[in-house]
C-alpha cells in the first residue's frame, strides 16, 4: 500500500483499474487500458489493482464494483467511474484532469 500512496501521490497523473480476474467486463478493459497507456506515454501512469489481492485499497476508495476507474491528480480522487470505459473518454479525462499535457 505504501508504494500505491507514493505512486499516486507522485506529480505524474495516475489512471488506477480496479479489476478482478474473474470479472467479464474487467477482461474487456484491460486492452483498452493499453490503447490508453500507449498514447499517453511517460506523462502519465495507468496502473491495475486487483481487489482480490490488495483489499485494503479497495475499501479505502470505496469500489464495490469492478471495473472501476480512477484518476488522481496529487493523491486525490479526481474523477471516477465503474464499468467499461472507452480509451476516447479515459484520455479526455485525462486531458481535462492534466491541463492538456497529454
Amino acid at each position: 500500500m505504501e508504494e500505491f500512496d507514493k505512486l499516486i501521490s507522485g506529480s505524474t497523473p495516475v489512471l488506477v483499474d480496479f479489476f478482478a480476474t474473474w470479472c467479464g467486463p474487467c477482461k474487456m478493459q484491460a486492452p483498452i487500458l493499453e490503447e490508453v497507456k500507449a498514447k499517453v506515454g511517460d506523462k502519465a501512469h495507468v496502473i491495475k489493482v486487483d481487489v482480490d489481492k490488495s483489499p485494503a485499497i479497495a475499501q479505502r476508495y470505496r469500489v464495490q464494483s469492478v471495473p472501476t476507474l480512477i484518476v488522481f491528480v496529487n493523491g486525490e480522487a479526481a474523477w471516477r467511474a465503474v464499468g467499461v470505459q472507452q480509451a476516447d473518454v479515459l484520455e479526455a479525462k485525462l486531458k481535462e484532469h492534466f491541463d492538456g499535457k497529454i
